[in-house]
């Protein structure tokens, strides 16, 4: 169990990683078409006008789903911001119920935001909305990444708090304890 839940939080980085990386690859476009626009104007021809339209949408869709995406895997990295002032001043086994109570909490939060973008999803999905830009884009689809992304991070939560429970580290801790020893 833990080896599959270790790949499907590595996939969502991935998946996220490679989103950023079309943002990128979109922007470069952008910019090479306009480059060949204002080359063709100073050779006096007129520019081919090479534009990629609904750029701002379809990058503002992907960076979106990018960080949506990755929620999960930079959890398990100890990549997000924790204040552990209080954990780190109480007994080892309070710290730890309290990291169970707060992944737990943590874990409802991101359960609720779930089902919200979930149904805000099939919504956008029964009543066909679409993007107001030039191209339009089913708003499913980005929400619906949202909503998978927001699901994989309340699982990641989930088993933080069931390995606190049992005693165990979870991975943010672990990846923390790494950090500390390479330093």
């Amino acid at each position: 169990m833990r080896r599959m839940l270790d790949r499907l939080y590595d996939a969502g980085l991935w998946l996220a990683a490679v989103t950023f990386a079309l943002i990128a690859v979109l922007v470069l476009l952008q910019i090479l078409g306009r480059l060949t626009d204002r080359a063709a104007r100073l050779v006096e021809l007129p520019p081919p006008g090479l534009t990629i339209p609904s750029l701002a949408e379809f990058g503002a869709f992907l960076f979106t789903g990018a960080v949506f995406l990755g929620l999960a895997g930079t959890l398990q990295a100890g990549s997000h911001v924790r204040v552990k002032l209080l954990i780190q001043n109480l007994p080892a086994t309070a710290a730890r119920w309290l990291g169970v109570v707060v992944a737990a909490a943590a874990a409802a939060l991101a359960g609720f935001a779930t089902w919200s973008s979930g149904l805000q999803a099939m919504d956008s999905l029964k009543f066909g909305s679409v993007s107001y830009g030039v191209i339009p884009i089913p708003l499913a689809i980005p929400q619906g990444v949202m909503t998978a992304g927001l699901a994989l991070f309340c699982i990641a939560l989930i088993d933080t708090m069931v390995t606190l429970a049992r005693g165990g580290q979870p991975g943010h801790q672990a990846a923390e304890t790494r950090t500390e020893e390479q330093d």
